[in-house]
């Protein structure tokens, strides 16, 4: 069992009144999942931490002290892999570095599906 879900192209199926269609997995009636964004209104405006990590690394104090501009640091990933994207500190999603209007953006390209404990 895979713990990846990958993004697919929405179709006209995908779309009601404007609205994208939340699928359940399953065959069964989920009466949890809402049935378009439209449901999910009320928790629109509520804020939430995102975070894009492009790599990590461990380094004591006093090699942190001693860095200037400029300095370099490696990370523990390589170019052109893929970043993490974390949501309140949950893993979501990874995705690549995009440059948008000379600022940097992510796009999405795999959804992590959590696992349950």
């Amino acid at each position: 069992m895979t713990n990846e879900l990958h993004l697919d192209e929405m179709d006209e199926s995908s779309i009601v009144n404007n609205d994208p269609v939340l699928k359940s997995d399953n065959n069964m009636d989920d009466y949890d999942i809402p049935s378009s964004t439209s449901d999910l209104e009320a928790v629109y405006d509520i804020p939430v931490k995102v975070s894009a990590i492009l790599g990590k690394t461990q380094m004591k104090v006093s090699q942190l002290m001693k860095l200037n501009k400029g300095a370099i640091i490696e990370l523990d990933r390589k170019v052109g892999e893929a970043i993490d994207i974390y949501v309140n500190n949950n893993l979501v999603a990874r995705g690549e570095v995009v440059v948008v209007d000379d600022k940097l953006g992510i796009t999405m390209t795999e959804i992590v599906k959590s696992v349950t404990k």
